[in-house]
């Protein structure tokens, strides 16, 4: 098993599975209502703050404080 980074620490162009998504529970509640749950396939599109990734056919943008609360694996491929 891979470790897990913050999401802020991948790099554009590379994709991760969703590790865990740890913050208050509304919080939570609401990434994990956008699909950005554990399992799930991200790619970082533009790093920084805000950030941009890819979720599906759907592209998300996060500031740095929501990115704390997800925790990434990076795939090997």
């Amino acid at each position: 098993m891979h470790d897990l980074i913050p999401l802020s620490q991948l790099p554009v162009g590379r994709s991760a599975a969703v590790g865990a998504v740890l913050g208050l529970p509304d919080a939570v509640h609401r990434l994990e209502e956008l699909g950005l749950r554990e399992g799930a396939l991200v790619e970082m599109i533009q790093g920084g703050s805000p950030c941009i990734v890819r979720l599906g056919g759907n592209k998300l943008c996060f500031r740095a404080d929501e990115l704390t609360t997800v925790l990434v694996s990076e795939n090997a491929s």
